[in-house]
């Protein structure tokens, strides 16, 4: 069970853009909160830039672009607590999705300042690092970067750090086995996606967990009317095919987190029809590492889209951030109650 501590939009009537999309959040060691996303005209338009906001007293601060390309749109920032107290975002950058450049920024003064620029992996195309969702730190010090590929068929992929990120090596592609697009020009839907993906099918933008030393999971979006899993016996070195499991999608993202006690925290649209509605959004609570799933909180409901959530926990709290109709970034932030 959870207690609700807040329920806030991030921004007010006088923000500088007209469509915002694909949140993420940190815990500062202040206390305070960090919100990022990217927002412009439209999504994918050349003027889409990765913005920030602050939260301090329970108050968010104006916005600011914090990166930008040059005549080209940025994409799905992530925020990174490095041990030392500093910041890492990486973001996307670049038109075309199979050819994103993946861009890191470092922040030492929680995020007031930030770095110039500089490219994860030079030279590599198509969005290395990850590509929606968190990084975690395994029990040995390994950095996963759950992240993905669109081009055509739809694929999965660990981008793993072994010397805290200065160099990445990625696993094998994970996918459904047999996927057919034969049929996939026949999918009609109102979501505003970029056009690049609405043709796409297979699994993306996954959400990794570490249940016991080198078991490493995640869940990933999917074409296909579920999540679908795959799992690693060796520190995410080497995953099992793309399976479904028993939580509706509806093709687009989620997010889920492993509490210390290892109760996991699935925030998702439970909707089994691919490009289907983006509401509801709720949180799920499993107990058994997955395997089952029971809702525990409803927290939008209404007509509109409620999406692309990032979910982070410290201690007994979770925290998260999901896109608001497009015009605004929601926050919440709730406490476990023991039963």
């Amino acid at each position: 069970m959870f207690n609700e501590i807040a329920n806030e939009l991030i921004m007010g009537m006088d923000k500088s853009f007209a469509s915002c999309h694909a949140s993420h959040l940190a815990v500062l060691p202040s206390g305070d909160m960090l919100a990022v996303w990217f927002a412009g005209s439209k999504e994918g338009a050349d003027d889409s830039a990765i913005w920030c906001s602050g939260r301090t007293g329970g108050n968010w601060s104006q916005p600011v672009k914090i990166a930008a390309g040059v005549e080209e749109p940025c994409w799905n920032p992530v925020l990174m607590n490095l041990p030392g107290g500093e910041l890492l975002l990486f973001y996307k950058i670049g038109r075309l999705i199979k050819e994103w450049r993946t861009l890191y920024k470092i922040s030492k003064d929680e995020g007031r300042t930030w770095s110039e620029a500089s490219e994860l992996v030079p030279g590599d195309r198509g969005g290395r690092g990850p590509v929606r969702n968190k990084v975690v730190v395994l029990s040995d010090g390994t950095w996963i970067a759950p992240a993905s590929a669109e081009d055509g068929i739809w694929t999965s992929f660990a981008d793993r750090s072994q010397d805290q990120g200065l160099t990445w090596r990625r696993s094998e592609d994970i996918g459904i086995a047999g996927i057919d697009r034969s049929d996939i020009h026949a999918v009609k839907s109102e979501i505003p996606v970029s056009e690049q993906s609405f043709y796409g099918r297979g699994v993306i933008q996954p959400s990794v967990w570490e249940s016991q030393p080198c078991q490493v999971h995640m869940l990933m979006r999917s074409s296909e009317g579920f999540i679908h899993r795959s799992d690693s016996q060796d520190g995410g070195v080497h995953w099992s095919a793309a399976y479904p499991t028993i939580v509706p999608n509806n093709n687009s993202g989620m997010d889920v987190v492993r509490m210390d006690d290892g109760t996991l925290v699935l925030c998702c649209n439970p909707v089994g029809t691919n490009w289907g509605p983006r509401t509801p959004l709720v949180l799920m609570v499993s107990s058994d590492n997955g395997l089952t799933w029971v809702e525990e909180v409803v927290l939008e409901e209404e007509e509109g889209e409620f999406s692309y959530p990032a979910i982070i926990a410290r201690d007994d709290h979770i925290y998260l951030t999901y896109t608001w109709n497009r015009v605004n970034i929601a926050f919440r932030e709730f406490s476990r109650i023991s039963k």
